[in-house]
């Protein structure tokens, strides 16, 4: 016979020569408690099923565990050494049934985003994110500029600011924008546009405090002047592309914050979108390791954009 083979054997010989787990459990009660009667009542058991229970592991091993004086227990170096043994065997059962009842915690990466893009591109996109890594908790923030890394794990930014040497960046997708407004916008002013009138100044621009600059560079990046008609200014990026879809007027409009709504039908892009040499980063403290949440996050940001 094999030695692996032969200490299997033996493995299952000392297995059945364990006293029964209920005796067992009986006995680390008593010893626990020093006192049949409390056992008894922790376990729901009569004394006199303790008794027997502990009298079976005394005979079985031909040891007495328990010195039974004027109505009292005490342990043995017996007891004591089989007491410890108990206590530890049964804190290792509990902590394993404690682990297959609870469910599995999830990795939680906290990951912040700019609002707009979370609004409008992420946020919609995250049920296809839980169905492929169930596994992952994805806790969301909004904010822009600068990251702390303190209370947050990676960050999607785009490079129009300096992010500092000792943050790891890894490139998402360019920036590409253009003009964006309703489709009934666009018809009355072709029609006006039919009747004479240079539709790039008939149009109301739409700015956004957050992005005041967006105008000026699309026309940089397109080589095309700017619009010379009126302009209507808001406090966020996301109410000017809001604006837009509701018929007010033009906005410039990043492919990824407005795409859905272009497939949808409820924008136009009367000029289409190009790069404006910007791009969409993820953001992190350290480099991200292979197979780890942060990689699975990355591969999916990717395959999205």
């Amino acid at each position: 016979m094999k030695d692996h083979d032969r200490r299997e054997l033996d493995s299952r010989y000392r297995r059945t020569a364990l006293p029964p787990l209920g005796a067992l459990r009986c006995f680390e009660a008593a010893a626990r408690l020093e006192s049949f009667t409390r056992a008894a009542q922790e376990l729901h058991l009569t004394h006199g099923a303790v008794s027997r229970a502990v009298r079976s592991i005394e005979d079985a091993l031909a040891v007495e565990l328990f010195e039974r004086r004027s109505q009292r227990v005490f342990l043995t170096p017996a007891g004591e050494r089989l007491r410890d043994a108990a206590a530890a065997a049964f804190d290792v059962l509990a902590a394993a049934v404690r682990e297959l009842r609870e469910p599995p915690r999830k990795l939680a990466v906290v990951l912040s985003c700019e609002p707009t893009l979370l609004m409008r591109w992420l946020i919609p996109r995250l049920p296809a994110f839980h169905a492929r890594h169930p596994e992952i908790a994805l806790q969301l923030v909004a904010g822009g500029g600068p990251v702390g890394f303190e209370e947050i794990d990676l960050a999607i930014r785009r490079d129009d600011f300096d992010w500092g040497p000792r943050v790891h960046a890894q490139r998402l997708f360019e920036e590409r924008v253009g003009p964006v407004c309703s489709a009934r916008y666009r018809a009355e002013h072709l029609q006006a546009q039919a009747r004479g009138a240079r539709w790039a100044d008939t149009v109301v621009r739409l700015h956004s405090a957050t992005r005041p600059g967006a105008w000026a560079d699309w026309s940089r990046a397109a080589r095309k002047r700017q619009p010379a008609g009126p302009s209507q200014s808001f406090e966020h990026f996301y109410f000017s592309l809001q604006a837009a879809a509701a018929g007010v007027g033009v906005a410039i409009g990043p492919w990824q914050l407005v795409r859905d709504e272009v497939e949808a039908g409820v924008l136009v892009a009367p000029m289409g979108f190009l790069a404006d040499g910007s791009a969409y980063h993820l953001l992190s403290p350290q480099p991200v390791g292979a197979g780890s949440a942060g990689a699975k996050l990355l591969a999916w940001l990717r395959e999205q954009a």
